[in-house]
């Protein structure tokens, strides 16, 4: 019986430590793949690939492209939808892991779940045709009366992007909208770790209950959260689909606002899919190394926000 169970214990070892080490080829391959069939466009490129805007692929001989604009679309958009994911999931984990009664949390958790089950294209059909739409006067009215800031500034004259609502503000909202199961998840499975005893005890010593969250279940849990949210910002760098069909690609300059038009990487490539055949070689590598960028952006905040969640979890 002892060496039936040696036996189903080192087969069990090996086989969870050959699951790992093939998850972790596939990674290194894709990433290998993607380095090797950049460097030759990298190599022919003009201009500055990090910090020129330039996106000339025409002439394959003489190949001009750069990520810099890209890169800015990219951080802004996922920036704006973590800025409106975050307080609504910090809420919603807090109300269903210590608020709520049982009958209401389990329901509001499965509804928050089922959002990270629509499909990308969902999102992006209902953001194009119907939220894009409603929001437009919205967006107007605030580049009409907080235009001041450079966030909500649209230059002279309504910019199509501005009067049709394809914008960087509705696939924000739509964005926050996605990331939102991520980061709720997460927080609420953190925070409904919190320790009885020092909430009883927190209880016990009169402490009201917004008390006990603010000085218990917030610093056990705070790491947790702070690794959601990185894990949601990982699904909004990398998000295709939906920003693809909202985001209107316009010509007008990048000014970090809002209400700017343009194409994060990831929708960048997707708009480029035409010419991603292998028998475009070159040209094909331009949109593979903004794809190596976003590779390895993306590995390394998944990877950062899985360290910090052990950090807290150790603390």
């Amino acid at each position: 019986m002892t060496l039936s169970r040696n036996a189903e214990d080192r087969v069990f070892r090996l086989t969870a430590a050959g699951s790992a080490a093939l998850v972790s080829a596939m990674v290194a391959a894709i990433g290998v793949f993607l380095l090797l069939r950049a460097i030759p466009a990298l190599a022919q490129d003009r201009a500055n690939f990090l910090t020129s805007s330039a996106w000339d692929l025409s002439d394959p001989g003489r190949l001009s492209f750069g990520m810099a604009e890209l890169a800015l679309v990219t951080i802004l958009v996922s920036a704006f939808a973590l800025t409106l994911a975050v307080p609504v999931a910090l809420g919603v984990a807090l109300f269903v892991s210590h608020y709520a009664p049982r009958a209401l949390a389990a329901p509001v958790a499965r509804v928050v779940d089922l959002l990270a089950a629509v499909p990308s294209i969902v999102y992006g059909l209902w953001g194009w045709l119907f939220l894009a739409p409603k929001l437009a006067p919205v967006s107007q009215w605030l580049a009409g009366h907080l235009g001041w800031l450079f966030l909500f500034h649209h230059g002279a004259g309504d910019p199509p992007n501005l009067q049709t609502g394809r914008n960087l503000f509705t696939t924000g909202i739509v964005l926050a909208v996605m990331v939102l199961p991520v980061i709720t998840a997460i927080s609420r499975e953190v925070f409904a770790q919190t320790p009885r005893e020092q909430i009883e005890a927190a209880l016990a010593l009169g402490a009201t209950k917004w008390e006990v969250v603010r000085m218990t279940v917030w610093p056990f849990g705070r790491s947790g959260f702070i690794a959601g949210a990185m894990l949601g910002l990982g699904r909004a760098l990398g998000e295709t689909m939906a920003v693809y069909l909202i985001l209107a690609t316009v010509a007008r300059k990048f000014s970090w606002s809002v209400f700017d038009g343009g194409a994060t990487i990831a929708s960048k490539i997707a708009l480029g899919a035409g010419e991603l055949d292998v028998s475009h070689g070159v040209t094909a590598g331009a949109y593979i190394a903004i794809g190596l960028v976003l590779f390895v952006v993306t590995f390394a905040v998944n990877t950062l926000a899985r360290v910090v969640a052990k950090r807290g979890a150790a603390g």
